[in-house]
């Protein structure tokens, strides 16, 4: 019989201030959980994230700011707002709270077959 074992999403965190902490909580192939933590940390100039999977993001502590290739409009994610990126949406982490951790929770999954 597999042990049980309980953890807390806000202990164990493993901080740097100079860089963003990425996590896998849990990996089984085609799923992927992780905790991402930042502290001030934005996406370097000129890059854009294209993945090949969908994503789900929610805000669990900090703030935000995510900007899309297309759209003027930078949308600012506070504590408990989520939302749904799918693959090959191009993306960009404009900013992250600098004042507290800002930590997030990523789902990666297949994409979904469009039609």
């Amino acid at each position: 019989m597999t042990a049980i074992e309980i953890k807390n999403i806000f202990e164990d965190i493993q901080g740097s201030v100079s860089e963003e902490v990425f996590e896998t909580l849990l990996d089984k192939g085609n799923f992927k959980l992780e905790r991402i933590v930042s502290t001030g940390q934005s996406t370097p100039e000129g890059i854009w994230y294209d993945q090949e999977t969908d994503e789900w993001v929610i805000m669990l502590t900090g703030s935000a700011g995510l900007s899309f290739k297309g759209h003027k409009e930078i949308n600012v994610l506070k504590p408990g707002d989520y939302l749904f990126i799918p693959a090959h949406t191009i993306h960009r982490v404009e900013w992250t709270d600098s004042r507290e951790k800002t930590i997030w929770m990523a789902i990666h999954f297949p994409a979904a077959q469009r039609l």
